[in-house]
C-alpha cells in the first residue's frame, strides 16, 4: 500500500504535473472559510475536556468540604477522568473507522452529556465517581476524533492553523470552567459545585446538534468507496480545484484504489476496521512507521509530563501557597490563568503555518523550562521564609502566567497538530488513539500524584517538571522533523528520509526530493 502511494507521487512528477505550490502560491487567496467552519464545529468537542479541567480546579475545594474527603481522594477524583478517557480513546479509532468521523463526534457529546448530569446530581463520592467514569469515556472519544477530522478536512496550506483549533477550544473550556467556578462559588457549598459540574451538559447538547451540519471526512469517504461525495467535500475544503484533484489522487493511492477509477461509487479493497493495524504499528513496523510512533508517543508524553495539568488543576492550591489565602481571590486568579492561556493559544494558531512546527515548539519548551525553574525557586524561598515576601509572591504569580503562555504558544497546540498529521491514512485513527492514550495516562498520573508530591518537596516539584521539560527539548530537537507544507499522504516518506540527530532538510521541492508533491507555503 505504501509502495502504491510512492508510485502515485512519483507518477505525478513523472507526468510533468505541477506541484500544488505552483497553482496556489501566486494567488495568495484567503483562508478557506468552509474548511474553517468544519474544523470549528468538530473542534468544539474539545471544549468538553477543557471545561472539566477548569471546573474541577475550583469544584474540588467545595466537594472536599461537602463530602469531607482526604487529599488522596481529591487527587483520585480529579485525575481519574484521564484514565477513564483511555476507554473512549481506544474505542474511538475503531468506531470512527466504522461509523465515520462525524457520528463519532456526536457519540462523544452524548456520552459526556450523561456523565455531566450524573456528576451534577451525585449524592456521595461513589455516585460522583460513576459520573466521572461516563464523562471520561466521552472525553476520550472527543480528544481522539477532533484532531483526526480537522487534519483530514484541512488543506495543507492551513492545516497547522486549523488543526490547532481543538487546543483552542480546550483552553476556552478551561477559561469557561474557571469563570463558572467563580460565578457559582457564592452559592451554598452543597449547591455550588453541583452547578459547576452539571452545567457542562449544556454545550454537549449544542455540539451533538451542530455537528450534524458538517460533511464527513473526505479520507473516510474514500475508504468507503464514496469517491463522488469525497470529491465534493475536497472541492469545498481545498484552496483550488487542482489541489482538490491532487488530494483525491493521493488519498485513492493510499486506499489502494486505482488512479483510473473515477466513478462516484467504487469497490474498495477489503478494509479491516482496525485489524492488522496494531501489528503494523508495533510488531512489524517499517522504519518510517516506527519513527512516527516514537514521535507521536514522545510528544504526547512530554506535553503532560512537563506539568501543565498540575498547574491548571491545582492553581488555587499553588496561589494559596504563594500567599493568596482568600477562596474568592484564588478563583479570580485562576480566571487570569485561563485568560492568558486562551489568548496565547489564539496567537499560536496564526503562527503555526508561518513559522513552522519546530521553531514554535522548541522556543515554547525553552520558555517553559525557565518559567518552571523560576516558579520552583520562588515557592522554595516562600516555604523557607518566616515573613511574607512580596517579591517572591509576585514571582510565583508571574511565572505561572508565563508558563501557561509559553505552553499555549507551542507545546499545547503543536502536540495535537503534529500527532494528527504524521500517521499514514491506514494507521491514522488507531495511531492517534495511541497518542491520546499516552497523553491521558501521563495526565492521570500527574493529576493523581501532584498533591502528594507537592506536600513532600514543595517547589521542588516544579524543578522536577523543569528537568522533564529539558529532556523534552532535546527529544524534540533530535526526533521531530518539520512537517509544515507537507501533504498528509507524504508524511511516511518524510519520516523514512529524515535522519534523526541531524538538522532536518529544507522542505522546498528540489532536485533530490524524488518528485514528491508538496503543498508548500511561505510565511
Amino acid at each position: 500500500m505504501a509502495a502504491g502511494k510512492e508510485e502515485s507521487s512519483a507518477g505525478h512528477a513523472g507526468n510533468g504535473e505541477k506541484a500544488v505550490t505552483e497553482f496556489d502560491a501566486p494567488k495568495k487567496k484567503g483562508r478557506n472559510k468552509y474548511a474553517i467552519a468544519c474544523t470549528v464545529l468538530a473542534s468544539m468537542t474539545s471544549i468538553l475536556l477543557g471545561y472539566d479541567i477548569g471546573v474541577m480546579s475550583g469544584a474540588a475545594k467545595y466537594i472536599k468540604k461537602d463530602f469531607h474527603l482526604s487529599d488522596v481522594k481529591v487527587e483520585v477524583m480529579v485525575g481519574i477522568l484521564n484514565l477513564y478517557s483511555l476507554i473512549g480513546s481506544a474505542a474511538a479509532g475503531r468506531t470512527s473507522d466504522w461509523i465515520g468521523r462525524r457520528y463519532t463526534i456526536v457519540l462523544a457529546a452524548v456520552i459526556f452529556f450523561v456523565g455531566a448530569l450524573l456528576m451534577g446530581f451525585a449524592t456521595n463520592y461513589s455516585f460522583l465517581m460513576v459520573g466521572r467514569f461516563v464523562a471520561g469515556i466521552g472525553v476520550g472519544y472527543a480528544l481522539m476524533i477532533a484532531p483526526v477530522y480537522t487534519a483530514e478536512v484541512s488543506p495543507a496550506s492551513t492545516r497547522g492553523f486549523l488543526t490547532s483549533f481543538p487546543e483552542v477550544f480546550i483552553n476556552s473550556g478551561i477559561l469557561f470552567g474557571y469563570v463558572s467556578n467563580y460565578g457559582f462559588s457564592k452559592l451554598p457549598t452543597h449547591l455550588g459545585w453541583r452547578f459547576m459540574l452539571g452545567i457542562g451538559a449544556i454545550p454537549s447538547v449544542f455540539l451533538a446538534l451542530v455537528v450534524l451540519a458538517m460533511p464527513e471526512s473526505p479520507r473516510w469517504l474514500v475508504m468507503q468507496g464514496q469517491l463522488g461525495l469525497a470529491k465534493r467535500v475536497l472541492d469545498k475544503t481545498s484552496d483550488s480545484k487542482e489541489e482538490a484533484e491532487l488530494r483525491l489522487s493521493d488519498i485513492k493511492a493510499a486506499a489502494g484504489i486505482p488512479e483510473e477509477c473515477t466513478d462516484d461509487v467504487v469497490e474498495v479493497p477489503k478494509q479491516h476496521h482496525g485489524e492488522g493495524v496494531w501489528k503494523e504499528l508495533f510488531i512489524f513496523p517499517t522504519p518510517a512507521v516506527r519513527r512516527v510512533v516514537v514521535a507521536a508517543v514522545g510528544i504526547h508524553f512530554f506535553q503532560q509530563a512537563s506539568g501543565i495539568d498540575a498547574v491548571v488543576l491545582y492553581s488555587p492550591r499553588i496561589f494559596e501557597k504563594a500567599g493568596i489565602t482568600d477562596d474568592q481571590k484564588q478563583l479570580l486568579a485562576t480566571v487570569a490563568v485561563g485568560f492568558v492561556k486562551t489568548c496565547f493559544i489564539l496567537v499560536a494558531t496564526f503562527l503555526l503555518d508561518k513559522t513552522g512546527r519546530r521553531p514554535l515548539l522548541l522556543s515554547s519548551v525553552g520558555g517553559m523550562i525557565f518559567s518552571l525553574a523560576a516558579l520552583g525557586m520562588g515557592l522554595l524561598v516562600i516555604d523557607h521564609s518566616d515573613t511574607k515576601l512580596i517579591w517572591a509572591v509576585a514571582l510565583c504569580i508571574c511565572t505561572i502566567l508565563s508558563y501557561v503562555a509559553f505552553f499555549s504558544i507551542g507545546m499545547g497546540p503543536i502536540t495535537w497538530v503534529y500527532s494528527s498529521e504524521i500517521f499514514p491514512l491506514r494507521l491514522r485513527a488507531q495511531g492517534c488513539s495511541i497518542g491520546v492514550g499516552v497523553n491521558r495516562v501521563t495526565s492521570g498520573v500527574i493529576s493523581m500524584t501532584f498533591l502528594s508530591l507537592y506536600k513532600a518537596i514543595s517547589g521542588g516539584a516544579f524543578l522536577l517538571f523543569a528537568g522533564v521539560a529539558m529532556a523534552a527539548w532535546i527529544f524534540f530537537y533530535l526526533c521531530l522533523p518539520e512537517t509544515q507544507g507537507r501533504t498528509l499522504e507524504d508524511m511516511e516518506t518524510l519520516f523514512a528520509e529524515s535522519n534523526w540527530g541531524k538538522k532536518k532538510q529544507n522542505l522546498s521541492t528540489n532536485g533530490n526530493s524524488n518528485g514528491q508533491i508538496q503543498l508548500g507555503t511561505k510565511g
